[in-house]
């Protein structure tokens, strides 16, 4: 199909034709008039074209360099205040080093019914830490009446107050004409518990038996035919 200028071109030449100065006039000033006219003509056809088929796509190009980073965005508004939250002091303390010892007995066989029955020394590391202390062997009361025996602990010849005493009874009731009131029946038992308040340094650690309160005392025996031992150990707070 013919573009719109061609066609006009092409009606276009036959005037072109005619306006062509027959030989010898070209050099008249009436000749060089119609050279000009000429000449345009010529200019315009020249201008235009026919619309040729479209043409193979092409390929993608390479991709381009990244841009130019852009300018920093304007800032937020503040945020809603927040609640008031709690004071906390860090306190820098140096690592914890375990601190235990034990003493132990092979056959205490101790049969004394008020007093000291053994004792271990402990040496405390800090003033602000607890004893943690147990005693563990056989523990027997006989009595043909009711009574109660009490063991328990002291700390350089005093009771532990912090908070109160570490302590165990054995209480036996009043016999029966068809049981055998005098049963002799050892038990291997313990006495644990915390002591806290105790300066650091030496500390002698004992176990002692004796009565119970508004009871009369019986016949006790502690550490009888086994092992008994006392077992100490600091602990922070």
């Amino acid at each position: 199909m013919r573009c719109p200028r061609a066609a006009a071109a092409w009606l276009l030449l036959p005037a072109l034709l005619l306006l062509a100065p027959p030989l010898g006039e070209s050099e008249s000033p009436k000749g060089k008039h119609k050279l000009l006219r000429q000449k345009e003509v010529v200019d315009v056809y020249n201008g235009m074209c026919l619309q040729g088929p479209g043409g193979v796509p092409g390929r993608d190009g390479n991709p381009g360099i990244n841009g130019i980073p852009g300018t920093p965005g304007i800032p937020g508004r503040d945020g809603l205040k927040g609640e008031k939250g709690e004071c906390m002091r860090e306190s820098f303390e140096e690592s914890w080093t375990p601190n235990f010892k034990q003493c132990s007995w092979s056959a205490l066989n101790y049969g004394i019914d008020l007093g000291k029955i053994a004792e271990c020394t402990f040496t405390k590391m800090r003033s602000n830490s607890a004893l943690r202390v147990l005693f563990s062997g056989s523990l027997r009361l006989k009595c043909k009446n009711a009574c109660c025996q009490r063991w328990y602990f002291t700390f350089n010849g005093a009771e532990c107050s912090g908070p109160l005493p570490i302590e165990a009874i054995v209480y036996l009731d009043q016999g029966s004409p068809e049981l055998n009131s005098t049963i002799n029946i050892h038990r291997t038992s313990s006495v644990e518990g915390l002591c806290e308040g105790i300066n650091a340094g030496l500390v002698d650690v004992a176990i002692w038996v004796g009565t119970c309160a508004d009871y009369p005392r019986g016949d006790a025996s502690t550490g009888w035919n086994s092992v008994s031992r006392i077992i100490i150990e600091e602990l922070p707070k």
